[in-house]
């Protein structure tokens, strides 16, 4: 709708604009005076304009044949060529340009070689210029606008591309994290849960204590699924606080879920969120996969502070072998090398599994 008030308003200005210079133009000697031929031909010219975004050569055509068929008829030379202008601008602006520029071209030279006839100038006189030069200008501001409109439109794609390669990033992030906190949660839950069922009857202190750890582990894994679910919902984290993001002080709390040693190299300091949250996935996915896969009896956490970065180093005694590529190797190297970082895994020397990874600060 906005659209065609525009073209009508253009239609509107060429029309009077034309209709007032085949009025007022003063006729030289041996012209004709413009006559009901000389204002249906100008007619056909504003009228056929509201579709040239749609057919921009065949309006030029037929622009261009009525402006040269009127000088033919000795008409006052450069009345009608306004609409000879927005017709030309339309095929510069077009999408298409190959056949257009070429009856552009045509059309100029056309007009040129008219007037070179009818007044006895020579091609290059200053008396041509003015025609030649208002006809090629409008030609080179549809292709401005042409490039502009084909500017924004890699801009736009540019950006579509971009929010679309956030949320796929996005959803993998949130698949990583769904990831480990249901494997991670499963093991501890399998290895207290069994603590508990071996020791209820010699031990019902300890295996209370390990179904707290349970609920424990159970509690904190509602928390942060309710917030990465609600972020695939609806886009927006869940209602309540938003879950405390992960970091290497909660690697006692680990060890002491799954049994394994954490020792730490270098004097610990405040590290950034990033490579907290990080290292502490990583440490937490190889000792999820060393319980449930390795079988392992023992594992050994190395955490090394360095000026550069952090090492992280988990290693167990299970059962080694080379290893199966899945979503959880996968994660921890996507998750290291987003920092810059690397991570290896493979047959640990001497048995069992070992995956080693760096993180630089």
């Amino acid at each position: 709708m906005r659209r065609w008030v525009v073209e009508t308003m253009i239609v509107a200005a060429v029309g009077v604009l034309t209709a007032y210079r085949l009025a007022t133009t003063p006729v030289a000697l041996g012209d004709r005076v413009p006559d009901l031929w000389a204002y249906a031909a100008a007619a056909v010219m504003v009228f056929v304009l509201p579709v040239r975004r749609r057919w921009p050569v065949g309006v030029l055509i037929l622009v261009g044949g009525l402006y040269l068929a009127y000088h033919i008829c000795h008409y006052p030379g450069g009345v009608p060529a306004v609409p000879a202008w927005v017709a030309l601008y339309s095929v510069g602006a077009a999408s298409r340009q190959r056949v257009g520029l070429i009856v552009a071209a045509l059309f100029v030279l056309l007009d040129a070689q008219g007037r070179v006839a009818v007044t006895g100038a020579r091609p290059f006189d200053a008396s041509l210029d003015s025609s030649t030069v208002v006809f090629v200008a409008a030609l080179l501001l549809g292709e401005v606008v042409r490039g502009r409109r084909t500017q924004l439109a890699l801009l736009a794609a540019d950006q579509s591309r971009a929010a679309e390669q956030r949320v796929v990033e996005e959803r993998i992030r949130i698949a990583r994290e769904l990831h480990d906190i249901t494997a991670h949660t499963l093991a501890v839950v399998s290895v207290q849960a069994g603590v508990a069922a071996d020791v209820l009857d010699e031990d019902p202190a300890q295996a209370r204590t390990a179904l707290r750890e349970v609920r424990r582990a159970s509690r904190e894994a509602m928390v942060e699924l309710r917030a990465a679910v609600g972020v695939l919902r609806d886009g927006t984290p869940a209602a309540g606080p938003e879950p405390p993001t992960p970091t290497l002080d909660r690697l006692p709390a680990l060890a002491e879920s799954t049994g394994a040693v954490v020792t730490c190299d270098g004097e610990p300091r405040a590290l950034p969120r990033a490579v907290e949250a990080t290292a502490y996935r990583i440490v937490q996915e190889a000792v999820t996969n060393a319980l449930r896969h390795a079988g392992a009896a023992q594992i050994e956490v190395r955490v090394g502070y360095r000026p550069d970065g952090l090492s992280v180093t988990v290693r167990d005694n299970g059962r080694g072998g080379v290893p199966v590529a899945g979503n959880g190797l996968r994660g921890m190297a996507e998750r290291a090398g987003g920092l810059g970082g690397w991570l290896r895994a493979g047959p640990a020397d001497g048995g069992g599994f070992e995956v080693r990874g760096w993180l630089p600060v």
